[in-house]
């Protein structure tokens, strides 16, 4: 974890796009309430080959008009070249400077990737295209990728996106502390040394949390599982609980040298306020 520790700390937010205006209004709400606590930036996700490409870009603009920082997704899997080039430009003109490069999965119904396959590669492009405009996030999965077929493999195809130009990662999100310095030795025993930004899910919905984690491969920890069925309807009790390991979890990171922190906020503002809170951040 030495090299962590050499970085600055930068606590940031995650949103999705919103798909109406209900939602629209509801997550300008929780973006004034969370500027309150001067995150470092907000990322905005994007859907299977773009699905959610205008929304992103609606939101990400929207942030930026309100003086604060914005970092787009970009996901490459089932895009061609000139999009993404187009995309890079359009962000630019915003006077972004901050992306989030993945490799995203393949749309519904399209049985070929198209022009890119791995996410070093279009973080190869974005450098081509944009030189050091951009400081390019990207994916980083201290439990494994769960398409990887060991960590080994997994561990060469992050240092891929490194080489490539990455300038720091935000890790998928996970509860077990362990993996996630273990991740970050094996990253430094490689010669990967750039800031692995931990990511953080509070608990909230344990169905929600339960089908997310099936989906992506995140490990919820058998005592923690066990913990939240018991609870059943009494939400309330599940929510102090889940508030109370997931701080406990941002604690231990920080201690451990953790450069940072990273939310997933699900467009909800209190959860994450609690938890920042509650670290004195």
């Amino acid at each position: 974890m030495d090299s962590q520790k050499k970085f600055t700390r930068v606590f940031s937010c995650e949103y999705f796009p919103p798909k109406d205006d209900e939602s629209r209004a509801k997550l300008h709400d929780t973006t004034r309430e969370l500027a309150t606590l001067k995150p470092k930036f907000f990322s905005v996700t994007y859907g299977a080959g773009g699905s959610t490409q205008a929304g992103t870009f609606e939101t990400v603009k929207w942030i930026q008009e309100q003086g604060l920082d914005a970092a787009p997704h970009i996901s490459c899997v089932g895009a061609t070249r000139a999009t993404i080039v187009e995309q890079l430009k359009r962000y630019q003109a915003l006077g972004i400077r901050r992306i989030v490069a993945l490799g995203g999965d393949l749309p519904s119904g399209m049985a070929s990737p198209g022009e890119f396959r791995y996410a070093f590669q279009l973080v190869e492009l974005i450098r081509q295209e944009t030189g050091d405009w951009f400081h390019i996030e990207v994916a980083a999965y201290p439990e494994m990728h769960p398409r990887a077929a060991n960590i080994e493999d997994d561990l060469k195809y992050f240092k891929q996106k490194v080489d490539a130009g990455a300038s720091g990662a935000l890790t998928q999100y996970f509860y077990n502390p362990d993996a996630y310095v273990r991740f970050v030795n094996e990253c430094e025993a490689s010669g990967v040394k750039l800031p692995i930004v931990p990511g953080i899910m509070p608990i909230t919905n344990y169905k929600q949390l339960a089908r997310f984690s099936d989906a992506c491969g995140a490990e919820i920890p058998r005592w923690i599982r066990k913990r939240l069925e018991a609870y059943g309807d009494d939400l309330e009790s599940l929510r102090a609980f889940g508030l109370d390991v997931t701080t406990q979890l941002c604690e231990k990171l920080l201690a451990a040298g953790a450069p940072g922190l990273h939310f997933y906020t699900m467009n909800r503002a209190g959860p994450t306020r609690t938890i920042w809170q509650r670290l004195g951040l």
